[in-house]
């Protein structure tokens, strides 16, 4: 699986956690599902398949029982997420995240509810509701997506799957079937260092937007290269950003960083189209909130705001790395009717790089 930073290109100043992916925020966990099943002709409901899910926990407890803070912003809002309504109003994220695909959105929110009825037996007896959080790209352009083929114990699998450690990247669970710069896109991860090593900043991305000529990688006009080259047509599509610190931020602050991934975003050179759906979601591992507190009043660490700046370059820099690994580590996937998104060519890509002087960098792009 190639990364990045196999081609030679150190991307921004920051340093990078061990493992260079979200799971460098301790306690963090990632399980993937993936679906690859027919060829040929596409049979609504029948295949063939080319899908999956991702699931991102932020810590291995009962997330209901011990939420987590976090935030979420809306780049462009052409998509189906569900959950965020209520994170945005009360702050807190009670169930695993789960990316998918467009019209599984629904049955993946269902087993997610199900895998947390399973746990706590009360939700909704004798105790409050539960919400969870789900945001989905559409793989339609290989995927016979009506068939919505992500069931319960694919979800399930996910979450009881993750773990912490090095995240498979490229053609792998949400992102089996998406596509990136009209290349094949897929799951891509990053992380950086911040404030001297005492906290750390993770991000996992599902790629699924921007046109061939928009892709710029370092500040380089990389698509512009590979106009004439298999050229599909997927629609505008999508891309979900999920950031993960360990930073004691709270809500709002978290609000602030998730804002900041559209900078990453936007440094890969898109846009965000009219018809893209563009979502980002921020949590902290740092403070667990009890479902029933014991007392009125909770005595939790708060980061101060004077020294935040170096947490959004963080969120920047990570985003835009793990985008851009999601777009490296794909390999070239046919499917349903003979579709085909094939993988950036990486001889051509680090040719490329040397010749906009991008190979050694060691700092800030010039």
């Amino acid at each position: 699986m190639a990364r990045l930073r196999d081609f030679g290109v150190t991307p921004g100043f920051l340093p990078t956690g061990p493992l260079n992916a979200i799971t460098d925020v301790p306690g963090v966990l990632v399980g993937h599902v993936t679906l690859v099943e027919g060829a040929g002709p596409l049979k609504p409901g029948a295949g063939p398949i080319r899908t999956g899910a991702t699931a991102i926990l932020p810590h291995g407890g009962n997330l209901f029982r011990w939420k987590v803070s976090a935030g979420v912003q809306t780049i462009n809002g052409f998509g189906k997420a569900c959950g965020f309504e209520q994170i945005r109003e009360r702050g807190v994220i009670e169930t695993p995240i789960l990316l998918t695909n467009t019209l599984n959105v629904g049955r993946v929110a269902d087993a997610v509810t199900a895998y947390m009825l399973r746990a706590n037996p009360d939700i909704g007896i004798t105790t409050s509701t539960v919400n969870p959080v789900v945001a989905e790209c559409n793989d339609g352009f290989l995927n016979d997506i009506q068939g919505r083929h992500v069931q319960q114990e694919h979800v399930w699998q996910a979450i009881e799957t993750a773990a912490s450690g090095p995240v498979a990247e490229g053609n792998t669970g949400a992102g089996t079937g998406t596509a990136c710069f009209q290349f094949k896109g897929g799951i891509g991860t990053a992380s950086r260092i911040v404030l001297d090593g005492q906290f750390t900043v993770g991000a996992l991305i599902q790629s699924n937007y921007g046109t061939r000529r928009e892709l710029r990688v370092l500040g380089a006009p990389i698509g512009q290269h590979f106009l004439d080259t298999h050229l599909p047509q997927p629609g505008p599509g999508s891309v979900n950003i999920v950031l993960a610190t360990d930073a004691p931020l709270d809500s709002r602050q978290l609000t602030r960083l998730a804002m900041r991934a559209a900078f990453g975003l936007a440094r890969t050179g898109t846009f965000c189209a009219d018809g893209s759906g563009d979502f980002a979601l921020a949590f902290s591992t740092a403070n667990h909130w009890a479902h029933e507190p014991a007392e009125p009043v909770e005595q939790v660490t708060r980061f101060t705001e004077s020294k935040i700046d170096e947490l959004f370059a963080a969120a920047v820099e990570a985003t835009e790395e793990a985008l851009l690994n999601s777009l490296v580590a794909a390999e070239t996937m046919t499917g349903r009717d003979g579709n085909t998104l094939h993988a950036i060519p990486h001889d051509r890509l680090a040719e490329l790089l040397a010749y906009y002087h991008l190979t050694g960098n060691s700092g800030p792009r010039p």
